[in-house]
């Protein structure tokens, strides 16, 4: 049976390299990780998937919980024969890759965490996020757009990486967005979760980031047992995209540590 989810899938051949798997944020959809596929796919296996109710991947009305989604990329790298990786998220995506840790430890090798945030939803949050979700889904996608647009990215960002994350943000669906939202508000306490990674963890943030913002990123790294921070200057809520040559150095040399760990060493 074809996989659910709609995905990219670069491969250079056999490597010998772990596999990187990314996994996007809200409202967006996989091109958000160009730059990274263009800078990894040449040496490693690099898979990106559309999240259900984003991209080309189908839409499922109603809520849709961060466990879903952590359960459809399982079955996409069972499609796909991946059994150990690397797993990046940033934003929601980072969530969904802590959400996976809990259920894929064995199978991940490292854990890349960019601007995110482990703590459960509180009430207000979660009363913003269900009247948000009822927005979209009356209004449409353009106007929280445009009203969000330059804290997703810094106001002084790259005309070319607004226009691409303005796209994004306008093509993803009212209604996968709003289901994501309110499985956004459902989500639990992952903090726990991140006292017990035994693999290497990688934390990023943009400097100036409102979303997610550094003292987030380093409550984060302090959790983690095994972690290195990096904070990207002149960047926002998406630092792959408006620093990518930065971001990618960074994740490049957290994946040749991981390939360097044996595999069953916490590194």
């Amino acid at each position: 049976m074809p996989p659910f989810l709609a995905y990219d899938d670069k491969s250079p051949g056999t490597s010998g390299r772990t596999p990187l798997v990314l996994v996007h944020g809200h409202p967006f959809d996989r091109t958000m990780w160009a730059p990274q596929l263009a800078a990894f796919c040449a040496g490693r296996r690099v898979v990106a998937p559309d999240l259900r109710g984003y991209g080309a991947s189908p839409v499922t009305p109603g809520t849709v919980p961060l466990s879903r989604h952590a359960r459809d990329i399982e079955e996409l790298l069972d499609f796909l024969e991946v059994d150990t990786f690397v797993l990046a998220g940033l934003s929601m995506g980072g969530q969904i890759a802590m959400e996976c840790y809990d259920r894929l430890g064995d199978r991940v090798r490292g854990l890349v965490l960019a601007d995110t945030f482990p703590d459960p939803e509180t009430p207000e949050g979660g009363r913003g996020r269900t009247a948000l979700a009822a927005r979209l889904l009356t209004e449409g996608m353009r106007g929280y757009a445009d009203e969000v647009l330059e804290r997703m990215v810094a106001p002084y960002a790259d005309p070319a990486v607004k226009a691409h994350v303005h796209r994004m943000m306008t093509a993803t669906s009212p209604e996968g967005a709003a289901a994501a939202l309110r499985g956004r508000a459902e989500r639990p306490d992952y903090r726990p979760l991140l006292t017990r990674v035994a693999v290497p963890a990688l934390v990023v943030v943009g400097a100036d980031d409102t979303f997610t913002p550094v003292a987030d990123a380093q409550a984060m790294h302090a959790l983690l047992p095994d972690s290195a921070l990096h904070v990207a200057e002149g960047a926002a809520h998406m630092p792959n995209l408006e620093r990518p040559e930065e971001f990618n150095e960074v994740l490049g040399r957290f994946l040749a540590r991981v390939d360097a760990t044996p595999v069953g060493s916490a590194g």
